[in-house]
């Protein structure tokens, strides 16, 4: 039996199955074109990148690229594009960090990664260590939820891609340190445990770096040995130091403040002057430290002693802050002390620094009894661009023990175990100058000449 079909039905069969096919294709996902786009997955990573790194470290003058003056100091650029390879699996140029087998991120350990240290102001010490101030420098710290955020993601093992921390963490605005008016300095030692100097609250005004000087008497009236010392200060603080004085002729005036830089950042001369008498007694790049010198030894103050505080604060803020410093001198008997601390001074007087050219110079100063070097610090003007120690003799010869690229603020490095230089072995320092000018350099007192010093202390056996 033959089957006729109308043409109109045919039509509206054909129609019907067409549209079931094309419905069909678009629930498989065979015609992709068609596809609504994919939400985008937001990784941890670039959360942390946008809401912590750019806005708070990426920054010009801070993290922003090797243009920032201080790239030569912490060779980090935390820039989106960078960020991840420069900080993930990456050793670190904090001399102590490396010391401590730190990583800048290590995955599944924040202990052991010095972001972590750097961002969390009551980790900043581990294992006694000290890694320098917290960051960002000048700026509120970060709050409670973006230092646990980091934690976690860290502890997740720092991926790239993924979510692995909970977002709202970010929303979290607890401030991690206490307010500025709650600050409190440190006890006052009892008479026979030590005394405390201070340097009294002062202002820093917006977006200004401030550096100033006091000049202040000890208030011993005989000598003391100092065995230990406690430093505390304010937040957005970058170093301490006090100083000794080479020449006792000529001092500034007691209680005076003198500040390194006038309000337009120009350099006040008559200050930077002054600079040139120091030599180093103790000094922080941390807002706390409490350091033992070993036992059975001690820093002599012989009696009436006056020497130079400096204290250096940044602002980056829109807002004026407060700096203040407090500093506790431990004493100990002199009948207790078998070795007093020395103070290390070895200067390279032999300076010259053609105009117009980078040169590196070279002084080694050997020891004519054996040492023990505990803490190494260094001295230039504003030409040097790094400033190296190396040992000379022995097993350790040639090996670079001290690296600074501030020449503002060289770095403070203390040897946990100390270095061991027997007699005729050495210190060789190792500076490169870039003499911009049009004039040739040496040696000497003011801030248009050059100096090249080794601080520190040692013992001597």
């Amino acid at each position: 039996m033959q089957h006729h079909f109308h043409p109109f039905k045919l039509s509206l069969l054909g129609a019907v199955g067409l549209s079931l096919l094309i419905a069909s294709c678009e629930k498989s996902g065979d015609n992709p074109a068609d596809d609504p786009e994919p939400t985008p997955v937001v990784t941890s990573f670039d959360q942390l990148q946008r809401r912590i790194l750019t806005p708070t470290c990426a920054v010009s003058g801070c993290h922003s690229s090797e243009a920032d003056p201080t790239f030569a100091q912490h060779k980090l650029v935390l820039a989106a594009d960078v960020a991840y390879k420069n900080l993930v699996g990456v050793a670190s140029t904090n001399a102590t960090a490396k010391a401590n087998g730190l990583l800048r991120v290590k995955p599944f350990a924040a202990l052991e990664s010095l972001l972590y240290h750097k961002i969390n102001a009551a980790a900043s010490h581990h294992s006694g260590a000290n890694y320098g101030n917290p960051m960002p420098l000048g700026k509120e710290l970060l709050t409670v939820g973006q230092i646990e955020f980091v934690r976690r993601w860290i502890e997740a093992g720092a991926p790239r891609e993924g979510s692995v921390v909970d977002s709202t963490l970010l929303d979290d605005k607890t401030p991690s340190t206490p307010a500025a008016e709650d600050f409190e300095g440190l006890k006052v030692p009892s008479a026979t445990e030590g005394f405390q100097l201070k340097l009294d609250p002062f202002t820093i005004i917006p977006n200004f770096e401030r550096e100033l000087f006091m000049r202040k008497s000890i208030g011993n009236t005989q000598d003391v040995y100092v065995n230990r010392f406690e430093v505390k200060m304010r937040n957005n603080s970058h170093h301490f130091v006090m100083y000794n004085f080479r020449n006792n002729q000529n001092l500034p005036a007691l209680n005076q403040i003198r500040d390194l830089r006038n309000p337009d950042n120009s350099y006040n001369l008559l200050t930077a002057l002054s600079m040139q008498n120091h030599v180093y007694f103790i000094g922080i790049q941390a807002p706390y430290i409490d350091y033992a010198f070993p036992e059975g030894t001690a820093l002599l103050i012989p009696a009436n002693t006056t020497m130079d505080f400096n204290s250096h604060y940044v602002n980056k803020s829109n807002t004026s802050i407060t700096g203040e410093v407090f500093v506790n001198l431990y004493t100990t008997d002199k009948a207790k002390v078998k070795n007093v601390v020395k103070t290390m001074d070895f200067t390279n007087n032999d300076l010259s620094i053609p105009a117009n050219k980078r040169v590196t110079l070279s002084k080694t100063f050997l020891m004519t009894k054996p040492v023990k070097v505990l803490v190494l610090t260094s001295h230039t003007h504003k030409l040097a661009e790094k400033f190296v120690i190396k040992i000379k003799g022995g097993a350790r010869d040639g090996e670079v023990i001290y690296t600074s690229t501030n020449w503002e603020h060289p770095e403070i490095k203390t040897f946990t175990t100390p270095i061991l230089l027997a007699k005729g072995e050495g210190l060789i320092s190792e500076i490169t100058y870039n003499n911009t000018t049009a004039k040739d350099v040496s040696f000497g007192l003011t801030s248009e000449d050059e100096m090249g010093i080794i601080f520190g202390y040692y013992l001597e056996d």
